[in-house]
C-alpha cells in the first residue's frame, strides 16, 4: 500500500525483538474507549465489537497493542465504514481481500489494531474461541505465554514473522478449544 488508502498492504516491520509487557489492567479501559469511538463513528454499521488478542486475556503478557475486532455486514464494502473511521482518526494499514476480506486500521491516539471482518466470517468465531480458551484455561494461557516469551527473545524482521512463529502453539491450543476441528485458521 502506498499510504494513500487506495489498496494493498503496508507490511508491519519491526526490526529486532518483540517487546512484551506484563498484563496491564488498563488495557480493558483502553478497549472500551476505542469501542466507544468506533460506535460513535459507525453507529448501526457495527454488528459486533470485541476486545481480542493477548491484551484481552487477564494475566497474560502481551505486546502493548490493544486488538479490537470490528464486525460489519460486509468488510469488502469499504464505503460503509472506512470514511467514517478515517474521519474519527483511524488509518487503514492493511487490506487483505484474499484473506477473509480483512482490513486493519491503526488508532488515532492509542496503540490499537482495529481488525475488520464481515458478519458470519469464520475468523470472527476463531478469534473469539482462542481468546475465550485462554481466559478460561490457565494451563493453556501459561503455555502460550511461555512460547511468546521464548519467541520474543529472538530477532525478527517483522511482527508477522513473530506471529507466524506462534502458529504451532496456537494450533495446539485451538485443537483443545474446538476438538471437532470445525474452526481452522485459514
Amino acid at each position: 500500500m502506498d499510504g494513500s488508502g487506495t489498496a494493498g498492504v503496508v507490511p508491519a516491520r519491526a526490526g529486532g525483538r518483540v517487546v512484551l509487557a506484563e498484563y496491564d489492567p488498563a488495557w480493558p479501559a483502553l478497549f472500551e474507549r476505542e469501542a466507544a469511538r468506533v460506535r460513535a463513528a459507525l453507529g448501526g454499521a457495527v454488528a459486533a465489537l470485541e476486545h481480542v488478542g493477548s491484551t484481552s486475556v487477564p494475566g497474560l503478557a502481551a505486546k502493548p497493542v490493544v486488538d479490537v475486532l470490528l464486525v460489519v455486514g460486509d468488510s469488502s464494502d469499504e464505503s460503509g465504514y472506512v470514511p467514517a473511521l478515517e474521519a474519527a482518526g483511524y488509518v487503514v494499514r492493511v487490506r487483505e481481500p484474499e484473506w477473509h476480506e480483512h482490513r486493519m486500521f491503526k488508532g488515532p491516539d492509542t496503540d490499537v489494531n482495529l481488525h475488520v471482518f464481515s458478519a458470519g466470517d469464520s475468523q470472527v468465531r476463531w478469534m473469539l474461541a482462542f481468546r475465550d480458551r485462554l481466559r478460561t484455561h490457565p494451563g493453556d494461557r501459561a503455555r502460550y505465554e511461555a512460547v511468546k516469551r521464548e519467541l520474543a527473545g529472538r530477532e525478527w524482521e517483522s511482527v508477522q514473522d513473530y506471529a507466524d512463529a506462534k502458529n504451532a502453539v496456537v494450533d495446539e491450543i485451538m485443537a483443545r478449544a474446538v476438538p471437532d476441528g470445525s474452526l481452522t485458521r485459514d
